[in-house]
């Protein structure tokens, strides 16, 4: 897996390209400003970016816009953004850019190293991969929206929005994958989701879920 890192404390960013060297993940770039980090996603093509979303010169959203950027230059980039706190908004911003291969991790999520590497390498692998307290933070503020759902349905829809396929949320909430399968159809009837060729139902679930 090759990656590149958009950060500006050089502290955290030092940090990733050495926790990330020691598991044997090839570090192509470590930048430090938006521009540096898109001339590095288009130099070294990587598999998947790690970016802060409040970088230079700003400190606002730059990060965020730079990582729906790449995915606009490199349309199979998985990016994995990091953010210190809960931003709904950049989260939605995200996903909206992209069906497969992204992230929104809090900064506290890397100290975790094992939880890190593995939303890491889901979304090298195009799968998503949201931080569960960003998906109960946004449950617990946007109650209206989901209130016809059951509380299993809502269990459920959290899971897909970690990026949990079927048989892992099986597992987690100990229930069949068919129970499973039977929640999510329940979910996209009543977000009235048809079948589309146009995104990924579970994807525009997890969108409606966010706010977007």
């Amino acid at each position: 897996m090759r990656v590149v890192i958009a950060e500006d404390d050089a502290l955290l960013r030092e940090g990733l390209v050495l926790l990330l060297s020691g598991e044997g993940i090839e570090v192509a770039a470590a930048a430090s400003d938006p521009e540096g980090f898109l001339a590095a996603v288009e130099e070294h093509r990587p598999d998947v970016a790690v970016v802060d979303v409040r970088m230079p010169p700003t400190h606002t959203d730059e990060g965020i816009r730079a990582a729906v950027a790449a995915k606009r230059l490199q349309p199979g980039l998985g990016v994995l953004v990091l953010s210190a706190h809960v931003e709904q908004a950049f989260a939605t911003d995200l996903l909206a850019a992209g069906t497969h291969g992204v992230g929104y991790l809090l900064k506290e999520r890397v100290g975790k190293v094992e939880q890190f590497l593995e939303a890491l390498n889901r979304v090298a692998d195009g799968g998503t991969a949201i931080d569960p307290d960003v998906v109960a933070q946004l449950f617990t503020r946007r109650r209206d929206p989901l209130a016809e759902f059951t509380p299993r349905e809502r269990e459920v829809l959290a899971l897909m929005a970690e990026g949990l396929g079927n048989l892992a949320i099986a597992d987690k909430m100990v229930i069949t994958e068919g129970a499973v399968h039977k929640h999510i159809r329940n979910i996209f009837a009543k977000l009235d989701l048809a079948p589309s060729d146009r995104m990924d139902r579970r994807v525009a679930a997890v969108l409606r879920y966010l706010g977007a």
